[in-house]
């Protein structure tokens, strides 16, 4: 398997999973002529319209993953520019009016050592906004888990599982005050989702969890390590058609403020 992302199996459910971003904007204030960067910006599209609503002057999008920023290169221009980075690695040379994230961060570990080093791409008086879900206990993600550590998959991965970094909303919101942020914005939301049938859970995660996994096994263990995750999530949530998929998200914001208090890590 590519050990890169497949931007056509994660825009399978492309208005479902652009609902929590235009949410997560919602809570941002427009920085005419400033600097943003968009944390994981995949194919690019939604940066496009972040670039257009925040009216900055200069927009940049990194991902780490090459599919991805081929597809971005076509919404670039006219102040929005695109590079191939990892977040966990990056430092930028200047500070930004609004850092902004969207269901990126929870692929990081760490996730206080991580906000203090964000908050310090963030200039004074600017925004830091940023989405994570928080779906982790529900069986879309705990049966992939568990069928990780069968076998043959427990041997193939050498024992890995994927864990799970995110935290509850209320740490967030202690962290950002922390950091010296106001008007701290911090919610654990419940999107709803009609999908066509239980099957296409599967699908919905396969473009995202599990390309961890999948890009730890070769093809033939891929096949077999899918096959048994459907089975065992279809026993797990019943064959329904639709099946309505719950999923929870934290979306968080807040405004560096004068007394900021974080140093740069």
């Amino acid at each position: 398997m590519s050990a890169d992302w497949n931007p056509d199996q994660y825009e399978r459910f492309r208005d479902e999973r652009s609902q929590p971003f235009f949410d997560l904007l919602e809570l941002t204030r427009p920085v005419p002529g400033g600097r943003v960067i968009d944390l994981g910006c995949g194919t690019g599209e939604l940066t496009r319209a972040l670039h257009e609503r925040s009216r900055a002057a200069e927009t940049l999008g990194i991902d780490s993953s090459p599919a991805m920023l081929a597809r971005a290169a076509a919404f670039a221009g006219g102040g929005l520019r695109f590079e191939l980075a990892d977040i966990a690695g990056f430092a930028p040379g200047a500070p930004f009016d609004l850092v902004f994230s969207n269901a990126a961060l929870q692929w990081l570990p760490d996730h206080e050592r991580l906000l203090a080093r964000i908050a310090g791409w963030v200039a004074p008086g600017g925004q830091l906004a940023f989405q994570v879900p928080a779906n982790a206990d529900h069986p879309s993600h705990t049966v992939a888990h568990e069928v990780a550590r069968e076998e043959p998959f427990a041997t193939a991965l050498g024992g890995y599982v994927r864990e799970w970094p995110v935290l509850a909303p209320e740490r967030y919101a202690e962290l950002l005050d922390g950091l010296g942020f106001e008007r701290v914005h911090v919610r654990l939301q419940v999107y709803v989702h009609r999908l066509a049938s239980t099957m296409d859970v599967a699908e919905w995660v396969r473009g995202t969890l599990l390309t961890d996994y999948e890009r730890r096994l070769g093809p033939e263990l891929c096949a077999a390590y899918l096959a048994r995750y459907r089975e065992r999530l279809l026993a797990e949530l019943g064959e329904r058609a639709p099946y309505v998929y719950t999923f929870k998200r934290i979306l968080a914001a807040g405004t560096r403020g004068g007394a900021w208090r974080a140093a740069m890590m």
